[in-house]
Order: C-alpha cells, then sequence, then structure tokens
C-alpha cells in the first residue's frame, strides 16, 4: 500500500491511498501520523478503498510530508561506501567500531519539509548539501528490541533528504560534538509511505534492491542501491531501542547512500564539477518503488 497526506480545501491535513494515478482519502480528522501511531492504517485503506471521503488525481494533488511532525527522527550512518570515501578523503582508515556499532544522531522533527516544499540555505551557510537517504518510520515501538522484532514494527519506508550545512558541520564537529545546527534547519520527507509489503519482491541483502539517484537541476548527481546497506532497518533500530525506547511514529534514516552527496562526491572528483547547492537549485532524489522527493532551494 501506498500512503500520502496532503490538505484539503479547508486546509486540514488528510491522508489518502494511492490507487493508480488517483488518491482516495480517509474521512477527516486522523492525519497519516495519526494512523501510524494508532496502528490502523489497514482499517483506514479498507474504508479509503470502499467509500472514499475524497478522490483526487494524484498528480494535480499538492502533497505534505507523510509524517510532518515524527516524535524524533534519528539518523544512522549505515552505508559503508559513504563513510569509507568521506574518511579517506581526510586521510582516515575505517574505525572497526563502525563495524560494531551502528551509530545514529537525532535531528529536529519541527523542520520537515514535504515534496515541492522550498528549503531555505541557513544564514552564513555557503556548503548547502543534501544527503540521499530512505527512512523506515516505525508503526509501533519498544525497549530493548531484537532485530527481529524491530523490523516487524515498522510500518513504512519514505524518501529522506537529510539537509546539511557543511561549512557549519564541519565547524561543529571540531568541538567533539555534532552535528547539531548544520543539520537543524530542514530534514525532507516523501512523497509517499510505502508499506513492507509493497517491496517484499525486491528484498536483498539487509534491506532492498531499490535504485537510488539524485539529479541536481536535471542533472545526474548520485547514484547508489538501498541493497547496499551493511546494517538492516531491524539492527538500526533495535541498536536504538536498546536500554531506552523508540515509538510509534519515529523515523528511521539510513544515512547517506555510497555518492549520496556533493560532499562525497567533491572529495572524489572536485568541486568544481559537483559545486555547492545555490538558491534556485532543485533537487531531486528518487527511489525505486517510493517516488521522487523535490524541493528548491530558496534564500
Amino acid at each position: 500500500m501506498r500512503w500520502v497526506a496532503y490538505r484539503d480545501g479547508a486546509g486540514s491535513e488528510r491522508a489518502a491511498v494511492v490507487v493508480d494515478d488517483e488518491i482516495r482519502a480517509t474521512p477527516p480528522g486522523p492525519t497519516l501520523l495519526d494512523l501510524v501511531v494508532g496502528g490502523s492504517l489497514d482499517d483506514a485503506a479498507r474504508v479509503a478503498m470502499a467509500t472514499p471521503d475524497e478522490v483526487r488525481a494524484l498528480a494535480e494533488t499538492r502533497l505534505s510530508a507523510p509524517v510532518s511532525r515524527p516524535p524524533s527522527i534519528r539518523d544512522f550512518y549505515a552505508f559503508e561506501a559513504h563513510v569509507k570515501t568521506a574518511r579517506q578523503a581526510r586521510g582516515v582508515e575505517m574505525d572497526p567500531d563502525w563495524y560494531e556499532l551502528p551509530v545514529f544522531y537525532f535531528t529536529n522533527p519541527h523542520v520537515v519539509a514535504g515534496p515541492g516544499d522550498e528549503v531555505r540555505r541557513p544564514s552564513g551557510c555557503r556548503w548547502l548539501d543534501y544527503e540521499l537517504e530512505v527512512a523506515a518510520v516505525l508503526g509501533r515501538g519498544g525497549a530493548d528490541l531484537s532485530p527481529a522484532e524491530a523490523q516487524q514494527c515498522i510500518a513504512g519506508y519514505t524518501i529522506m533528504n537529510d539537509w546539511s550545512a557543511r561549512d557549519l558541520q564541519a565547524r561543529e564537529m571540531r568541538q567533539g560534538l555534532g552535528p547539531a545546527k548544520g543539520k537543524d534547519f530542514a530534514t525532507s520527507l516523501g512523497p509517499f509511505l510505502v508499506t513492507p509489503d509493497e517491496l517484499e519482491e525486491r528484498r536483498s541483502g539487509k534491506a532492498y534492491d531499490l535504485a537510488m539517484t539524485a539529479r541536481v537541476n536535471g542533472t545526474d548527481y548520485s547514484r547508489g542501491s538501498l541493497a547496499d546497506l551493511h546494517w538492516s532497518f531491524g539492527e538500526m533500530i533495535a541498536y536504538a531501542s536498546r536500554d531506552s525506547r523508540v515509538a510509534a511514529g519515529d523515523v528511521i534514516g539510513s544515512g547517506t547512500v555510497g555518492t549520496g552527496c556533493i560532499l562525497e562526491l567533491s572529495l572524489v572528483h572536485g568541486s568544481d564539477a559537483f559545486p555547492w547547492l545555490e538558491p534556485g537549485d532543485e533537487v531531486t532524489l528518487e527511489v525505486d518503488g517510493l517516488g521522487a522527493l523535490v524541493n528548491r532551494i530558496s534564500a
């Protein structure tokens, strides 16, 4: 099942199921996040399919982020190629602990952007970057979960752009803490929330064989596969829950796929070939089965 969120004519946030080139809305009231947290996606889908409250053309509907105010966002660091390239460029070997600890950081759940939203370049930032990721949204939570239990907590997957102010981030992380303000201004999610059963036939390795691409102003920049994950989403969620709790509605980011950001590309190919993002640039992240997430940079 593919789900979307949008605002109706009264400005209320609505949830809808995607069927071919249409969306079929659930009754007013519960948002898509409410349905996820309440564990009622299946029941709501049956209602929307049988007696939709509203039917719209998908192409003519301005979509919102599927979860616009999640309880928390954890972003992991789970693609070896991305980590290795960034470290090699700094003359640093891979730390053996990376293969033992699926590390993550918390980012700001109050600045989630959706498809088509403009993303403002932070004040003082000149090195603005995108990051090509996939995120899992949890349908239920728990503590001290096993990877198998954690995998069963996933309600669906969406595309995630972990926008990064690289110059601010670099200064912060020299202080031994962070990232913070370098990531604090925006995270894009969307366009769909795709339930795991929709992707099962593409399962490969610890994830799914889904091509991941990024384009800037229509020019190809990044290309990778979700199947390259070193840590499964179940392993990441289990680690997050260790001696702690995860909750329904939480967003779990995969981290950046190999070649999936300008920082990595410029380290390998040079900054002339891959300049930092500027106001007016349009960034398109696309993942097989999950759609395309498009945002434009504002001043």
